[in-house]
């Protein structure tokens, strides 16, 4: 017979056997912990907002004189003196050369003899006419018509010989001029080809392989000259301002698109564009390379991203969002309008929406995050 006591040491006894049933089986299942518990990564974050998105192309070109010659002789000489070197800075019209040329000397004498005396014979043949015509007018029939016709006819071929003889002066006079090599305009004189005494054929026949005098190059304005691509030509117009650095210089000017060559290069598809820019202190030298930015176009008060938060793949083009409870949430965008920093939301995204920036391949859709903007640079507003 089961004693009281003994009742209660069996009872007791399960009880154990049951907490410890219990403890075993809990180790087994223990709970996984939960995901919304883990820390949260902090998220580069951009704002989408409207800016002035601005497209441009840079470009690079060589400068070359605005106008540049090698100036030759009109007449064959010598050189009687030089008085210009390189690097010599030259007005228009001034003497750079003087030729030393004895046949023309001696033509312009002989052409000054001939005219005198045309006009000597043309003076007596005038004189004779006269004084026979007024003979026939006071005393009719004293002379006869045909010998007045004949000092008519004097006088009138001496006064085309003194017209002839003055042109041949004129020519020759014209000619000795030539014997002075003039500046057509203002530049700076960058190459000398000739010395004092040397014999400079005239440089009026392309088959003749006459010598230079000297080469002018007008430097007070320059052209840029680029290679505008195919896609971009449409973009570009005459007069549009742009900025110009020139990397030697470590400097910014100013130019202007000038000329277009409105015909493409087949080879390289692209198209010559010339842009003016002024160079009155004659700081920058033909031959230095530069780079331009050439606006291509401009739109105001436009959604915009940046391009680092973007993500393409070929066929689609997807951006992370920072969505209600701090949750990523992957999401298909169309864009626009691209500068070098920035690009156009045309549908997708809100102005004010979040979207994810650098180290965008770290994070996934559905990710919890906390997320931290970071600063732009505030130039893109104004450019690209």
């Amino acid at each position: 017979m089961i004693t009281h006591r003994k009742r209660i040491a069996l009872i007791a006894g399960a009880a154990v056997a049951a907490v410890l049933a219990l403890s075993v089986f809990a180790k087994g299942r223990a709970p996984r912990p939960d995901p919304a518990a883990a820390p949260e990564r902090t998220a580069p974050v951009a704002i989408a907002r409207k800016t002035l998105l601005r497209s441009t192309l840079t470009l690079s070109g060589e400068f070359k004189p605005f106008q540049e010659v090698d100036l030759h002789a009109k007449v064959a000489g010598y050189i009687r003196r030089i008085s210009v070197d390189v690097g010599d800075r030259v007005r228009t019209g001034q003497v750079l050369a003087v030729l030393e040329v004895p046949e023309l000397d001696a033509q312009l004498q002989e052409a000054g003899a001939s005219l005198e005396r045309a006009r000597s014979t043309h003076e007596a043949a005038h004189a004779a006419y006269v004084r026979l015509k007024k003979v026939s007018e006071a005393r009719p029939g004293l002379i006869a018509a045909q010998e007045l016709e004949d000092a008519y006819a004097r006088d009138q071929e001496s006064e085309a010989q003194v017209a002839q003889t003055e042109a041949g002066q004129r020519r020759a006079s014209a000619m000795s001029e030539y014997s002075q090599i003039l500046a057509p305009f203002a530049g700076v004189i960058t190459k000398r080809y000739a010395d004092t005494g040397a014999l400079i054929q005239a440089g009026t026949s392309s088959s003749t392989q006459a010598l230079p005098v000297v080469r002018l190059a007008e430097d007070d304005r320059l052209r840029l000259v680029l290679p505008v691509p195919e896609s971009a030509v449409r973009r570009i117009h005459v007069g549009t301002l742009v900025r110009v650095r020139v990397p030697a210089l470590d400097r910014t000017f100013e130019g202007r698109v000038a000329r277009l060559a409105d015909s493409l290069d087949r080879q390289t598809r692209t198209m010559e564009t010339e842009i003016d820019v002024a160079n009155p202190e004659a700081d920058l030298v033909a031959g230095m390379y530069a780079e331009t930015e050439l606006e291509l176009l401009k739109r105001d008060g436009t959604l915009s991203i940046p391009i680092q938060a973007v993500s393409r793949d070929g066929k689609s083009t997807r951006v992370l969002v920072v969505a209600a409870g701090n949750r990523l949430e992957e999401r298909p965008v169309e864009t626009g309008l691209e500068s070098t920093r920035r690009i156009e939301i045309v549908s997708g995204l809100s102005e004010g929406d979040r979207v994810v920036v650098g180290s965008r391949s770290t994070f996934r859709a559905g990710e919890t995050v906390e997320p931290k903007t970071v600063e732009e640079p505030r130039d893109e507003e104004g450019g690209s």
